[in-house]
């Protein structure tokens, strides 16, 4: 998932990695560098879409020798967009692109199966997120700033990680801004209880 806040954006996801019902990886980094301040996770097939996150660096980093500044988000998102939807039969791959440019400030893009592209102040994705849209759709509210962003996508990816077989492991987060990019690292044995007191009245407090 991805959240743009006021300074930037913060990305998450679970390190979790399946072949069917076999876990192949307890702790893979989902969080692909694409630039200096432009990040995106990946769901669907882990061989199509590095093959798709390839793709798209290299010719954004010929982009930045070419113009001599770092590309906008939006020609990032642009790009995944095009490769998907015109391999849209041959490809299993759905993106969330998101980050900072000095033009824009923080954006995330949605980019499906199929190859849409949707702008959004927040994107979540992967077989995870289909349990965590009434939670999202709730709790989210505009104008956050950065620790209220990432407790809200501690929470919203550790509800998923519960719920959901394919999902697991551990929590890494990004958060991309002007001052430049930080991760963050939370262990399995530290996310929040599913069945604490944190809950009440279906809601996190």
């Amino acid at each position: 998932m991805a959240v743009v806040y006021d300074k930037g954006v913060i990305m998450g996801a679970d390190s979790r990695t399946t072949m069917g019902s076999y876990i192949a990886n307890r702790v893979t980094d989902k969080l692909t560098h694409i630039t200096d301040r432009i990040y995106c996770c990946r769901s669907g097939s882990a061989a199509d879409t590095q093959a798709v996150a390839d793709i798209v660096s290299y010719n954004l980093g010929m982009v930045a020798v070419q113009h001599d500044e770092q590309p906008k988000v939006e020609t990032a998102a642009q790009l995944f967009q095009e490769i998907i939807y015109q391999n849209k039969d041959r490809l299993s791959a759905g993106i969330i692109v998101a980050g900072w440019d000095k033009r824009n400030g923080g954006g995330v893009y949605n980019i499906p199966l199929g190859g849409g592209k949707f702008q959004q102040p927040w994107a979540i994705g992967g077989s995870g997120s289909t349990y965590i849209y009434g939670f999202c759709d709730s709790t989210w509210r505009p104008g956050w700033g950065k620790e209220q962003t990432i407790d809200f996508v501690r929470k919203a990816l550790s509800l998923a990680m519960r719920r959901d077989g394919s999902s697991g492991g551990t929590i890494r987060m990004v958060d991309i801004s002007e001052e430049g990019v930080e991760r963050h690292f939370i262990p399995g044995n530290d996310l929040p209880d599913g069945e604490s007191k944190e809950f009440v009245s279906g809601k996190f407090v």
